[in-house]
């Protein structure tokens, strides 16, 4: 899919694409920088509270990472999700 194919698909899409292509390759270095990034994208949707509790617990952050395509999470990772899906236009 082209860059203006991806950019117009729903962050909870971008995710699934992303995310499933990650687990099925094996690609643990996508999803542990998806998990470093989650925190602040919480904060800078307005999550403050979950940050804190995302620090703390990795079951917090890997649960986040399965649900991070939903709502103003998803749409504050949508530039992770894009630059990922355009590396690897199979996805």
């Amino acid at each position: 899919m082209d860059a203006n194919g991806l950019e117009s698909l729903p962050a909870s899409e971008l995710h699934d694409r992303a995310v499933r292509y990650a687990v099925h390759h094996g690609d643990l270095g996508f999803l542990w920088n998806l998990l470093k990034v989650i925190p602040a994208a919480e904060a800078a949707s307005g999550h403050d509270n979950e940050t804190a509790n995302d620090l703390s617990r990795l079951s917090a952050l890997l649960s986040d990472a399965i649900a991070s395509g939903e709502g103003d999470l998803g749409e504050a990772l949508r530039p992770i999700y894009v630059e990922y899906l355009r590396a690897h236009p199979d996805a």
